[in-house]
């Protein structure tokens, strides 16, 4: 099996665990804000595979920017878009936003903004951290 295959079922193995857990962290400040939730138990056990399923490809989709053959767009692309996947599908599939085509549109633009922000945050703090780093290595060598 290739090593990256095996390194994204690691990765989404090891913090798939968490997913569970946000759900009932959603479920408790909903229900802490007054909101009456009618939950019953297939609700609840969509919620939990669906919230497992997401933190797995969420997790073991950091492994495409490790392939160093690949481009940094298409690492960007293929992270970007298999995390939207399993978000969007969860969501609908759960209710969670309904089917309409502006709240999808909606969803989407955020998604990419709140993505791209994060993605180009981590990327210039460790480009400056790897400036920074190998500007003391050079001064030790002199």
């Amino acid at each position: 099996m290739n090593y990256y295959v095996k390194e994204f079922i690691k990765r989404g193995l090891i913090f798939s665990g968490f997913g569970p857990i946000i759900v009932g962290i959603v479920y408790l400040c909903i229900e802490g804000s007054g909101v009456d939730l009618k939950l019953n138990a297939s609700i609840v056990f969509l919620a939990i595979i669906t919230t497992y399923i997401i933190a797995f490809v969420q997790a073991g989709s950091s492994v495409f920017n490790q392939i160093e053959s690949w481009s940094k767009a298409k690492s960007l692309f293929f992270q970007m878009t298999s995390i939207y996947v399993v978000y969007m599908g969860g969501y609908l599939i759960n209710n969670w936003i309904p089917f309409k085509i502006e709240v999808i549109i909606i969803f989407t633009c955020v998604y990419i903004a709140t993505y791209l922000t994060i993605w180009l945050t981590v990327y210039f703090i460790t480009k400056n951290t790897s400036k920074k780093l190998n500007s003391k290595l050079n001064d030790d060598l002199e």
